[in-house]
């Protein structure tokens, strides 16, 4: 069993050596552990950053409660076991975010959107979704029912209908 630890941080090791050395630095440093990069972290949270561009920014337990964060572009963002009650996300792009573990309670999702977003043990209670695009979205089973409940609209930038998006039974 020893031996094959030991392998395997051989062969990620190797791995690493390999892509560094054919110039592929940027594919080592989209795999590095978050607490390891952070120069992607947002270092200061402000009570409006509406319009910002955060693409693949990180924000790791972050306190973004009642944050105007509308029309932010959050693409590839990282938003693990982060605070975002009350925030305002209208419009905003969170297409590919991870985010892990996560309270948008009673939040403004209305436009947003959430494609391809992986969002388990992230919870949703009273958030508003009008219009939200959660195409391909990974959501637990438990939030994707109680956001059906409440689900209406279309996506004003992608057309997607929000119940459709969310994999709502008629």
């Amino acid at each position: 069993m020893r031996s094959r630890a030991g392998l395997a941080s051989f062969l990620v090791c190797l791995t690493f050596l390999f892509l560094a050395v054919c110039g592929l630095s940027e594919s080592v440093s989209a795999i590095t552990a978050p607490e390891l990069r952070g120069q992607r972290a947002v270092q200061e949270i402000t009570a409006d950053m509406h319009g910002l561009d955060l693409k693949e920014k990180e924000f790791l337990k972050a306190d973004l409660r009642d944050v105007n964060l509308s029309g932010t572009d959050l693409r590839g963002a990282v938003i693990n076991t982060s605070s975002l009650q009350g925030a305002d996300l209208r419009d905003a792009d969170l297409s590919d975010v991870v985010g892990f573990a996560s309270r948008f309670d009673g939040a403004d999702l209305r436009g947003a959107v959430f494609t391809n977003a992986m969002l388990m043990q992230s919870r949703f209670t009273d958030a508003r979704i009008e219009g939200a695009d959660f195409t391909d979205a990974v959501l637990d089973l438990p939030q994707q029912r109680a956001l059906c409940a409440t689900a209406d609209g279309v996506n004003p930038h992608s057309g997607a209908i929000t119940r459709e998006s969310l994999g709502c039974r008629p």
